[in-house]
């Protein structure tokens, strides 16, 4: 059975909020990666693993090296449940903006 962490316990860390930033620029090696934080590779690299096994990010050999990308498909996905509150919060900015016009 393949158990898959859960993307949205994922993205609640910092650093790995930071990777998938970094990884917006395109893919990287996980010492590429490391070598933008204060932490030990291994602790970059089990943030990695971590991304890798909700789906958030996709790894791909050349030759020796392994190189992380963003999976643009599960990115969509957290935008598209993020929309609703987009949607509300939009209303709820509109309906603040008619009050303060009217004082």
């Amino acid at each position: 059975m393949d158990i898959r962490r859960d993307i949205y316990q994922a993205i609640a860390d910092p650093t790995r909020r930071a990777i998938l930033t970094l990884l917006t620029v395109g893919a990287m090696t996980p010492n590429a990666i490391a070598g933008h934080f204060g932490s030990s590779r291994q602790a970059v690299s089990k943030h990695i693993q971590i991304l890798a096994e909700c789906g958030a990010v996709d790894q791909d050999q050349r030759g020796r090296e392994i190189y992380y990308q963003l999976n643009i498909n599960k990115m969509k996905e957290i935008d598209h449940w993020m929309e609703s509150f987009r949607k509300l919060w939009e209303t709820r900015f509109n309906q603040l903006d008619d009050v303060l016009k009217d004082l």
